[in-house]
């Protein structure tokens, strides 16, 4: 059984050296978030956890500079960051997908 959320955020970037995205520009960037496992009956997880935990996380970054937070902030390095904070909140296992824009994502 997978069990999942989605939230959005939006956020500036730049990428120093890199043709099209060095100057600073902004996306709007889905990130969708779910767990597997054996519901058992029961609930896998209350979709409050998961959203709670992935907001506070989130709420970090909206509207804010990706570059403050990391050297390189490519959506393969803000889909690493994110998967890593929210493993520190939900015990299970979680993937993380961020989208960058339409079309465009990385998945941990």
């Amino acid at each position: 059984m997978k069990l999942g959320v989605t939230e959005y955020i939006d956020c500036a970037h730049h990428l120093p050296g890199h043709e099209r995205c060095g100057s600073l520009h902004g996306h709007t960037y889905q990130v969708d978030v779910f767990i597997e496992g054996e519901h058992k009956g029961g609930m896998l997880l209350d979709f409050a956890d998961i959203k709670k935990a992935l907001r506070a996380i989130l709420a970090e970054y909206d509207h804010k500079d990706w570059n403050t937070f990391l050297e390189y902030p490519t959506v393969e390095n803000i889909c690493e960051l994110i998967a890593k904070r929210l493993q520190e909140k939900i015990k299970l296992p979680a993937h993380v997908r961020v989208w960058e824009g339409y079309g465009k994502w990385a998945e941990i």
